[in-house]
């Protein structure tokens, strides 16, 4: 399981610190070459351990871009998808609970 560490803000709202990344979580990059940059999780390659994030590219000699992979420890999770029902209902329950 890749997880990655909670925003202060939703760590306060569920009482938890960190969450399984998976795709359509808004993210901030924490730490490397592209810290400071936010946004989608736009996939999550189990066998790699990385994730790619909408806009972090890089320009390969030919011209055309390619996703920069990222692990998940490196990056903070600001924003949550909670589009999946279970995901959902699990986040609900967390934050009942505190």
């Amino acid at each position: 399981m890749m997880k990655a560490p909670l925003s202060k803000e939703l760590r306060e709202k569920y009482g938890i610190r960190s969450a399984i990344v998976r795709k359509g979580d808004t993210v901030l990059v924490m730490r490397g070459d592209y810290r400071g940059h936010e946004g989608k999780v736009l996939s999550v390659d189990l066998s790699k351990m990385r994730i790619t994030i909408e806009g972090i590219n890089i320009k390969k000699a030919d011209g055309s871009l390619r996703p920069v992979y990222i692990h998940p420890s490196k990056v903070m999770i600001t924003k949550l998808d909670l589009t999946d029902k279970k995901r959902k209902e699990k986040f609900e329950k967390l934050e009942k609970v505190k």
